[in-house]
């Protein structure tokens, strides 16, 4: 069977892959297109393993909430290139794979990766996953995600570089204020809600980096034992409301805390999770 010019054209749209990878389908398959649609995937499968050990240092985050369900997703998918995690198809991938997460809820990532997409029910995410590599070339995958239900706050950074999932309880909930708090958390990147929440470790290695400080300022060198620990605990307490989510003052109103902002609008903090793009997680 005679391959045509417009046969190419027809299975490259369908599948985003390369003109001469298409022709090349074509004559394998004997000019049968969805042979040819099987070999391409079966082609770029094998790539992606040979891609798998590339470093995907680059990425973007994503969001979606469900205002049906009160349930919301937020992702980090990893690519290699900062330029890939820029195209509309990347973006676009990014945007499926946080709804699937939202509306399907899987246990793992390589659970998401076999669950059926929600956007195009003829295929598994990790068959989406495969439609844009054959486009793009780059290992790509997700990195990781969380899931929350409940009233619900969002905010991703125009360049998909870091993203914040907010929880909350009340009656109802300004969109605004979540959406604020969320921007706040992003800006700000608090290490914890509250000082309870704060790590131990954490914690201890703060108090040893202001003591040594303390003692090591010329001012404090005739200064008593007991005087130096107030000092000490004096900026302990200032480091404290600087980076535990409830004491920051509000970055768009600094008259007040965060926490004291969610207790005017009737609302309860309950948790959240930012993300950036190649944090170690």
């Amino acid at each position: 069977m005679a391959i045509t010019a417009n046969d190419v054209k027809t299975l490259r749209d369908r599948t985003n892959a390369p003109m001469m990878e298409c022709k090349t389908a074509l004559n394998e398959t004997g000019g049968d297109m969805e042979k040819a649609i099987e070999w391409l995937r079966k082609k770029a499968g094998s790539k992606i393993g040979n891609f798998a050990a590339r470093e995907t240092a680059e990425g973007r985050i994503a969001v979606y909430l469900d205002p049906t369900t009160q349930t919301g997703a937020l992702v980090e998918v990893r690519c290699e290139t900062a330029p890939v995690s820029k195209t509309d198809q990347f973006i676009g991938l990014t945007s499926e794979i946080a709804k699937q997460i939202a509306l399907k809820n899987p246990a793992t990532v390589e659970a998401l990766l076999d669950q059926t997409s929600v956007d195009q029910p003829t295929k598994k995410i990790s068959d989406r996953i495969m439609d844009v590599f054959q486009l793009i070339r780059e290992n790509m995958r997700p990195h990781r995600f969380v899931r929350l239900t409940g009233l619900l706050g969002e905010y991703v950074h125009h360049d998909g570089s870091v993203g914040v999932l907010l929880q909350v309880d009340g009656a109802q909930a300004d969109p605004q204020v979540l959406r604020d708090v969320c921007m706040h958390i992003t800006a700000r990147n608090p290490v914890a809600a509250t000082k309870d929440d704060v790590p131990a470790a954490t914690l201890a290695k703060e108090t040893e980096i202001i003591r040594e400080q303390t003692a090591g300022d010329p001012k404090n060198k005739n200064k008593p034992a007991n005087i130096l620990d107030k000092i000490i605990e004096g900026k302990l307490k200032t480091w404290l409301a600087e980076n535990v989510l409830l004491e920051q003052p509000f970055v768009k109103d600094d008259s007040k805390t965060v926490g004291q902002l969610l207790t005017a609008s009737g609302l309860k903090f309950v948790k959240f999770v930012r993300y950036k793009v190649g944090d170690i997680s």
